[in-house]
């Protein structure tokens, strides 16, 4: 008999609803006997295969790529939803990486389980074998999604692939259309859908989780349809690179259909919810991310400390509440992302209003701009002033000390991205912040505890922080890297909702009337809506195309989602153009007493710009070296 080596992760799923930890086998050669005999091998074969999917979670960033401990280079730092200090610029994933080579391995587990299991069929039920085998398979189309949506038509290998049996050249394999991935990606949706039970374990798959991965890979394939204008064809007339426009319309009705089939299955998390109530809907929405009891949690990757683990909270949490290693605010939401909720006062052309006049507005509080904000932006961002484990999260650019009668003019120009002025100007050079003394005698410091310290490498850069999966009760003492390990959530409700929904815009854009698609869009983006607790929709002669993706970008801010929808949409390169984002400066008027806000482009003059060949990346030179079969993207 074959031995094979299995490295068996020690990554601990949580797969059952009492957290039951799933032991597996340590690193060992074990024969096929060893594994498919009896259920635990196949249990510890099945660990290994979803702990290697490809899940865009805490350990991703399109620098250094997936299942990496140190991340401070957040993919919404290349969105334009956030800033980092330590990232700016291009949106290209990093060509080297080894998502390639990690994507095609799990493949070969998927392909040689779905070959082998069969032979010890005679050990289990049929709904045993059966559910495995579906699992297989949605395994390997989530892996396939991952390879397909980077670099278009790739090598479908659907078989164990073995050498010295099967010759070089027949391990050569061409690449196909991006089409023929993708429709390789629905069929095995649906045999894991037709295969799976509607309840798994925690982590694992069911039938609706296969359908709710169907609704957002199908979605991509359609959107790719209509909007793509980079295409390769390779000798053969395979479109490597774009889908058939006429395809749009079949992908779109697949990923709506898909998304239909959860409907009462799972819900919008309202547990803490009350109409009316801001505090209970900011709270509710807080919880969702938290609350392992939650019905709109459909697919998570759970961690434990001490075996698998993640530095999210180190990374992001506001300067004054970092523990001792030192590290904060790596994410910081941008005024660009914070404009696209509803509730505080904007200008006509939608950015935030923060002048009268010409002179700026002045508050006794900084919250007190947003008073009346959605509360799913309180939830999602940290906004200067506002409280988190109990401590008011102090946001400050500096302490205005000229004079303020008949007001306080602009301090820059507009659109300027240079320093501000000394002149009138307290601010803080360096992180040591000496102390202001006030007019009324108190002292203060010129930028808070976590506001912009030109001088220090662990402040907020843009006036935000970002509050979206910081826990809430986590000790500052243990605000460590790697001590964090909040499961994080890969496909909730709420974005299959939204699926549905763009689905059915796009449907409905297409002249696709039958079912009524803008009627039902609309529906679901109002269901979204009033659980943030914004302004509801007054008629689906309101849901335009748009207002789905901006409700797409609100809902699921800081999720890695907005990478792969700004390149869908092909409106990457657009939106970066030689871009610089925005921010907003609290101020304090000494002689006022009050705060004032300075709505500027980032002073860092970090400018971010997207190549179209970006939209599908750079095949590793390493595979191109292997195989002379492999057609190269275009523009490399």
């Amino acid at each position: 008999m074959k031995k094979y080596a299995y490295t068996i992760f020690a990554f601990l799923l949580c797969w059952t609803t009492a957290c039951k930890k799933l032991d597996t086998l340590p690193p060992s050669i074990i024969s096929d006997q060893d594994v498919f005999s009896s259920a635990a091998g196949i249990t510890a074969y099945m660990a290994r295969m979803y702990s290697e999917l490809p899940i865009e979670d805490f350990r991703y960033s399109p620098e250094r790529g997936l299942n990496m401990f140190w991340i401070i280079s957040p993919t919404s730092a290349t969105t334009g939803e956030a800033l980092s200090r330590d990232q700016n610029g291009s949106m290209q994933e990093n060509t080297g990486l080894s998502t390639w080579g990690d994507c095609y391995r799990t493949i070969r587990d998927a392909n040689y389980f779905s070959e082998n299991i069969g032979k010890y069929s005679s050990n289990y039920t049929a709904e045993q074998v059966n559910q495995w085998l579906g699992e297989a398979r949605f395994i390997r189309a989530a892996t396939y999604f991952a390879l397909v949506k980077r670099y278009g038509g790739v090598p479908l290998v659907d078989k164990v692939l073995n050498y010295p049996e099967q010759g070089i050249e027949e391990l050569k394999i061409p690449r196909t259309s991006e089409e023929k991935i993708y429709d390789l990606i629905s069929a095995d949706f649906d045999y894991a859908y037709a295969n799976l039970p509607e309840t798994n374990q925690v982590g694992r798959a069911n039938k609706y989780v296969a359908a709710g991965f169907k609704s957002r890979a199908m979605l991509y394939a359609g959107t790719v349809a209509k909007y793509n204008q980079v295409t390769l064809v390779d000798g053969g007339g395979n479109r490597l690179c774009g889908i058939p426009a006429t395809k749009a319309v079949t992908y779109l009705k697949a990923a709506y259909d898909a998304a239909v089939l959860l409907e009462g299955k799972y819900d919008l998390y309202k547990k803490n919810w009350a109409a009316g109530d801001k505090e209970a809907q900011y709270q509710n929405y807080v919880n969702l991310f938290y609350d392992a009891t939650s019905g709109e949690n459909i697919f998570v990757r759970q961690y434990h400390y001490p075996e698998s683990v993640h530095g999210y909270d180190a990374y992001n949490v506001p300067r004054q509440l970092m523990g001792a290693n030192g590290y904060s605010s790596e994410v910081n939401p941008t005024l660009n992302y914070v404009e696209l909720f509803d509730g505080f006062p904007k200008n006509t052309d939608g950015t935030i209003k923060t002048t009268t006049g010409g002179k700026y507005d002045l508050y006794d509080n900084t919250m007190d701009l947003f008073a009346n904000a959605e509360p799913r932006l309180r939830a999602t961002v940290v906004l200067p002033g506002d409280v988190l484990k109990g401590v008011s999260i102090e946001i400050r650019r500096g302490i205005y000390t000229g004079p303020t009668a008949g007001g306080i003019s602009p301090l820059l120009p507009a659109g300027s991205t240079a320093h501000y002025p000394t002149t009138n100007m307290v601010e803080s050079a360096n992180a040591s912040q000496t102390p202001y003394k006030l007019p009324n005698g108190t002292t203060m410091n010129p930028a808070g505890l976590s506001g912009y310290f030109t001088g220090d490498g662990t402040c907020s850069v843009s006036g935000f922080a970002i509050r979206k999966y910081i826990v809430p009760d986590k000790p500052t003492s243990l605000v460590l890297e790697n001590r964090s390990d909040q499961t994080w959530i890969e496909l909730r409700y709420a974005e299959v909702l939204l699926n549905r929904a763009e689905a059915a815009a796009e449907l409905n854009s297409l002249g696709q009337g039958d079912k009524n698609y803008l009627q039902d869009a609309f529906t679901q983006i109002n269901a979204i809506r009033e659980r943030a607790g914004a302004t509801l929709l007054t008629g689906s002669a309101d849901l335009t195309i748009d207002v789905v993706r901006k409700e797409r970008k609100k809902e699921l801010g800081f999720e890695n989602k907005q990478y792969w929808d700004m390149r869908r949409w092909r409106v990457a390169d657009k939106e970066q153009s030689s871009t610089i984002y925005r921010t907003l400066m609290p101020f304090f008027s000494a002689n006022d007493n009050k705060y004032f806000f300075d709505a500027r482009l980032d002073e860092r003059n970090s400018r971010y710009t997207f190549d179209t060949r970006w939209y599908y990346e750079q095949i590793p030179q390493s595979e191109i070296q292997k195989s002379q079969n492999l057609v190269q993207n275009p523009g490399y």
